[in-house]
């Protein structure tokens, strides 16, 4: 019996084998867990997400189109996993996203409207979007966890705007947990290090990133995947019954050294 056997759950944002997402439904899967999955809209990425998966070794996996963007859409993935799951013990939101033209140091200041606020929508707002649709499916309880980064709490160049809408997240994971806590569910938000990911790649700078916390991070390394996984994984667990509104920071210690 693993950690995570009998529980079902949704992970979103899996783009290919070297997401957040994948590594998170790694270990879950791990634990016994059953994930069903989404992907973003078009061809490609339902290949891209559909390919990892595959790697996951799912066997016929549930795995729905999703624009994150459109609450008709939102409405429409969470009612059918409903009709065809039942009820749901988990949701993994690995959702962000911001212009990548705007991410780049001294791109901060002029950041237009529309960039600014499709990152707080994309990165931030869809936790509470899919939070509210993913609670009616737990009658029982459960846990929630999105995904962080240390540029939510202090100006990271090249972050940007990104960086906004990730402190409105760990905002958005508080009041949710508050709330959501009254049903049994637990909200909960992880902090990872730098990864090399699709979106993280999007950052101006990202190498010179991964290369400043593999010098100054008390372990002396960049994090791996399953570190965020492996995290993930206690929090959507029995084992963090207590644990809810917390950022959880999975970044080799950088986050707490001053210089």
């Amino acid at each position: 019996m693993g950690l995570m056997s009998g529980k079902r759950g949704l992970v979103t944002g899996i783009a290919n084998d070297h997401s957040f997402a994948y590594s998170i439904a790694q270990s879950l899967l791990r634990e016994g867990a059953q994930c069903c999955f989404t992907h973003l809209p078009g061809e490609k990425m339902e290949r891209r997400c559909r390919g990892a998966v595959e790697k996951l070794g799912v066997a016929n996996p549930w795995i729905v189109s999703m624009d994150a963007g459109s609450d008709a859409d939102l409405d429409n993935v969470f009612a059918r996993l409903g009709a065809e799951c039942g009820s749901i013990d988990f949701l993994v939101h690995s959702i962000a996203f911001a212009d990548k033209d705007w991410l780049k140091e001294g791109k901060f200041t002029s950041t237009p409207r529309n960039v600014y606020t499709q990152a707080m929508d994309i990165s931030a707002y869809t936790y509470a979007a899919m939070a509210n649709r993913a609670a009616a499916l737990m009658p029982n309880g459960g846990s929630m966890v999105a995904l962080s980064y240390y540029g939510a709490e202090k100006a990271v160049p090249g972050y940007n705007v990104m960086g906004v809408a990730k402190a409105a997240l760990e905002a958005t994971n508080r009041y949710l947990a508050l709330e959501l806590g009254q049903r049994n569910i637990r909200v909960n938000t992880i902090s990872g290090g730098p990864l090399k990911t699709l979106s993280a790649m999007a950052v101006g700078g990202f190498g010179d990133i991964l290369d400043w916390v593999e010098k100054k991070a008390p372990l002396r390394r960049n994090i791996a995947g399953s570190d965020v996984g492996d995290a993930s994984l206690f929090l959507l667990s029995d084992l963090a019954r207590g644990v809810t509104g917390q950022v959880l920071y999975v970044d080799n210690g950088y986050s707490i050294v001053g210089l």
